[in-house]
């Protein structure tokens, strides 16, 4: 059960109202957001939510029988929007590119990106400046200094930035640099780092894990709602499977039900989903169809020469002939 309390109430009824839901034998755990109080009520026996619903404060309440609370569709039912400000929107019916190199490589490539994604007219770049590698000895990253750069570049362009966070030391210092955090499907259950990012007020965009299921993704996406933070997006991005065809198994079944469950916004990475170049367009083209509301994608000026996953990434001619075959089916859908 969810209760979501007026912002007016006072301690007097907060206090009131707790002790009614325990009376009915419910746990209860108070939570606040940039957009909400909230109490999340566990409990299993039935009662009549009307009996707590009129008192003083409560400004609505639902029953929510799923698996997570406040990431389910089931309490909110219409969808929410992540406001990156000037203009720049994503969810509900605003469909989001979000493109860019898998790494930061320096100034050069930078402003050859930015430049491109501002004649595509794409206002949100993605690019890591720590690199999670299978090998040790693969690029793993420019950091901090990187992250300052890249951040300089893109504002003076109105471009938003998105790049992975990889542990809880590094959320406050990217912090002012950066407009939409990426957790990364390795660290898709670090529950420290989920945690850290409940506190902060920047969106958060959270990977499917490399094996995980559905279920785990919400169940991630509900720890940095409970600790503050509702701007929250969902990411398929492939999983680890048995074929060997392909990088990961892109799943698009995952678009409808992650919708069909969840509120959140759904984005599909599908360089990482499929990990083949040749095969990225369709593979995006797909999860547009499928509804999802937005597409993550790796671009470079020389994929040949990129210092990572060159082989899943697009050149700029490939880059725009996809927008434009996206924007025809987002006229036809």
């Amino acid at each position: 059960m969810i209760i979501q309390l007026e912002n007016t109430i006072s301690p007097q009824n907060l206090d009131l109202l707790k002790r009614e839901i325990t009376n009915v034998k419910y746990s209860v755990n108070q939570v606040s957001t940039q957009m909400g109080n909230y109490l999340v009520c566990i409990g299993k026996d039935e009662f009549d939510i009307r009996s707590i619903g009129h008192l003083s404060g409560v400004k609505d309440i639902h029953r929510v029988n799923e698996i997570v609370k406040l990431v389910s569709r089931k309490w909110k039912t219409e969808r929410s929007q992540i406001d990156l400000g000037d203009g720049v929107k994503v969810g509900d019916k605003n469909f989001a590119i979000m493109a860019g190199p898998c790494s930061i490589e320096g100034e050069e490539q930078i402003r050859s990106t930015v430049k491109q994604l501002v004649k595509s007219g794409v206002r949100i770049m993605r690019g890591g400046v720590y690199k999670p590698r299978s090998s040790p000895y693969s690029f793993r990253g420019m950091g901090m200094d990187g992250l300052k750069l890249f951040s300089e570049l893109c504002k003076a362009e109105g471009i938003k930035i998105i790049t992975e966070v990889m542990q809880v030391s590094q959320v406050e210092e990217m912090h002012d640099y950066i407009d939409i955090f990426q957790v990364g499907s390795r660290n898709s259950q670090n529950f420290n780092l989920l945690d850290a990012l409940g506190g902060v007020d920047k969106p958060v965009l959270i990977k499917r894990g490399i094996s995980g299921s559905i279920d785990e993704l919400l169940y991630s996406a509900e720890y940095i709602f409970s600790g503050g933070n509702e701007k929250l997006m969902l990411c398929e991005r492939g999983i680890r499977t048995y074929e060997r065809a392909y990088r990961n198994t892109l799943d698009l079944n995952a678009v409808p039900i992650l919708k069909e469950k969840s509120h959140l916004p759904v984005i599909v990475d599908p360089s990482h989903g499929i990990g083949l170049r040749q095969h990225m367009e369709p593979m995006a083209l797909a999860a547009t169809v499928a509804g999802a509301d937005g597409l993550l994608l790796e671009i470079h000026e020389q994929p040949e020469i990129a210092f990572s996953d060159g082989q899943q990434t697009l050149n700029y001619r490939e880059f725009e002939q996809l927008l434009e075959k996206i924007k025809i089916i987002k006229e036809v859908l």
